[in-house]
């Protein structure tokens, strides 16, 4: 009896032995399996972020392509828009040049006196114009005081 006693606590020992051994087991693949979820999911993260970075780099293509494409846009609205102000230039150029034409050939006075200036002031202006221009031709110039007063008289009315 004492025999099978011992067997009996030698065979629950040795159940409890190998239950032990089976948790133990069980805990350290569940441990595996938990490592092994975690590796996915940084593996996963890893996907995630490098997904994330790459779809960053083709935005900034993107919007550099973008800039790059109304740059060119621009460059042409500024090449046409030169174009376009140079003709115009040219154009005006021209009408001011045909209408300036006939007054090329013109004497300065002529052109004075036609500006509608009829004023005594402007007249003796270049009445002394004239006789400065063609000094060496007078021998003896008399202007009178009269002459003198009526123009700073009239300089001081205004």
């Amino acid at each position: 009896m004492q025999k099978e006693a011992d067997q009996a606590i030698y065979e629950r020992r040795n159940f409890a032995v190998e239950q032990e051994r089976k948790i133990k087991e069980s805990e350290l693949n569940t441990e595996i399996a938990i490592e092994e979820k975690q590796k996915q999911i940084d593996e996963k993260r890893m996907e995630s972020e490098v997904q994330r970075m790459e779809n960053n780099r083709k935005l900034r293509e993107m919007n550099i392509e973008a800039d790059i494409a109304v740059e060119e846009q621009r460059k042409i609205f500024i090449d046409q828009k030169t174009e376009n102000d140079r003709k115009e230039a040219e154009v005006q150029g021209f009408q001011i040049e045909s209408m300036l034409k006939p007054y090329k050939d013109m004497d300065w006075r002529s052109l004075t006196a036609l500006a509608g200036h009829s004023d005594a002031r402007n007249n003796i202006a270049l009445a002394f114009r004239e006789l400065a221009q063609n000094a060496e031709k007078i021998g003896n110039l008399n202007i009178s005081p009269d002459l003198l007063d009526s123009i700073l008289n009239n300089k001081k009315a205004d």
